[in-house]
C-alpha cells in the first residue's frame, strides 16, 4: 500500500494497547513514517508520561505544542488545561481564571463520570476540525482504560440531555464514529497474554464504542536466526577455529544457549502471531525487537523504517 494513502485514511489515529507493549514507541515511529509521506503530524499525549519526549530526546511535554522532529509536533492534553481552553474559546476567560485561582478546576473536570475523557477527546476533536495537522496521533491510555476512554461520549449522551456538555459529547461521538476522521490502531507483543487482551479490546472497541480498527501493530518480533544451531560447543569451536577465531568452551556453550533461546522465542512468537491472525482478521504490521537498553531517536528511526516497509507490503 502507498504510504501516503495509508497515513491519510483517517485524520485521527488513536494508538492503544496493554501497558508495556510499546504503544508510545509505535506512536513515535508512526509519526516519523507519516512525515516521510509529506504529512504534518501532531501527537497528543493523554496520560502525562515522559516516554514520548524521551523517544525523541526532548524535554517532557506541556499543554502547548512543541516540535519534536521535522514535521512532528506534540503536546500533552490534561483535562484541567483542556477545560480552561474550552472556557476561553467560548468567551469565558474570566470564569476560567477564577476557577484556576480557586483550585476548583480539577473538581469541575471530574464532577461527572467520563468528563475528564470527554474534555481530552473534545480537544482532539477541535484540533481535527481546525486541521491543526494532516495527521493527529493520540497516544491513548492502556487497554483497560482505552475502552472507557472511547465510551465516554456515549455515556455522557445517555446521562446529559441538554447543554454544552451534551453538544461536546455528540461532536466527539461523531468524530469517533466516522472512519474517515478516526480509527484505532492497536499494539501488542507476540505473547499469549497481550494477544488475548488485544483481541478482547478489539471486539470491545468495535462493538461497544463503534470506532473503526486499523491494522494491528505487533511490536518486539524476534527474527529467526537463519542458521542451524550447532549440536554442541565442540562443533561451534571447530567452526570458529576454521574461520581463524578462538572460542573457549564456556563462550561456545553460552553462544549455543543464547541461540537456542532465541530460536525457541521465535517459534513461540510465530505461534502467537498465528493465533492473532485466526482470532482477529486484521492486517498485521510487525516491528522488530530492539536489542538495546533504551529507545532513543536512532532506534525510533529504525522502527519507522521497518514500519514503512510493513505498510508498503500490505
Amino acid at each position: 500500500m502507498d504510504l501516503r494513502r495509508f497515513c491519510s485514511q483517517s485524520r485521527v489515529v488513536i494508538v492503544a494497547g496493554k501497558g508495556g507493549v510499546g504503544k508510545t514507541t509505535v506512536t513515535a515511529a508512526l509519526a516519523l513514517a507519516a512525515t516521510r509521506a509529506g504529512l504534518s503530524v501532531l501527537i497528543a499525549e493523554v496520560e502525562g508520561k515522559s516516554g514520548l519526549s524521551a523517544a525523541f530526546g526532548a524535554e517532557p511535554l506541556g499543554y502547548d505544542a512543541v516540535t519534536l522532529a521535522p514535521g512532528v509536533r506534540a503536546r500533552a492534553l490534561a483535562p484541567d488545561a483542556a477545560l480552561v481552553d474550552y472556557l476561553v474559546s467560548h468567551g469565558m476567560r474570566r470564569i476560567s481564571k477564577r476557577l484556576a485561582a480557586s483550585g476548583a478546576l480539577d473538581v469541575v473536570a471530574t464532577a461527572v463520570p467520563g468528563m475528564k475523557d470527554i474534555l481530552v477527546l473534545g480537544k482532539v476533536k477541535s484540533l481535527e476540525q481546525d486541521r491543526d495537522a494532516d495527521l493527529i496521533i493520540v497516544d491513548a491510555p492502556a487497554a483497560g482504560h482505552a475502552v472507557s476512554f472511547l465510551l465516554a461520549a456515549r455515556g455522557l449522551l445517555d446521562a446529559v440531555k441538554v447543554g454544552p456538555v451534551r453538544k461536546q459529547a455528540m461532536e466527539v461521538a461523531e468524530l469517533l464514529g466516522d472512519p474517515a476522521r478516526c480509527e484505532v490502531m492497536l499494539v501488542t507483543l507476540p505473547e499469549e497474554t497481550p494477544v488475548r487482551e488485544l483481541v478482547e479490546t478489539a471486539f470491545a472497541i468495535e462493538d461497544r464504542a463503534g470506532v473503526a480498527l486499523g491494522p494491528v501493530v505487533v511490536n518486539g518480533c524476534v527474527a529467526a536466526l537463519g542458521a542451524t544451531v550447532p549440536a554442541g560447543p565442540e562443533e561451534l569451536m571447530a567452526e570458529a577455529d576454521a574461520g581463524g577465531h578462538f572460542l573457549s568452551p564456556r563462550e561456545a556453550t553460552d553462544l549455543i544457549d543464547a541461540a537456542r533461546f532465541r530460536d525457541h522465542r521465535h517459534t513461540m512468537q510465530h505461534e502467537q502471531l498465528q493465533v492473532l491472525a485466526d482470532r482477529l482478521p486484521l492486517p498485521q504490521l510487525r516491528l522488530p525487537f530492539m536489542f538495546t537498553a533504551t529507545l532513543g531517536p536512532s532506534e525510533i528511526e529504525v522502527l519507522a523504517d521497518e514500519l514503512v516497509r510493513a505498510i508498503e507490503a500490505l
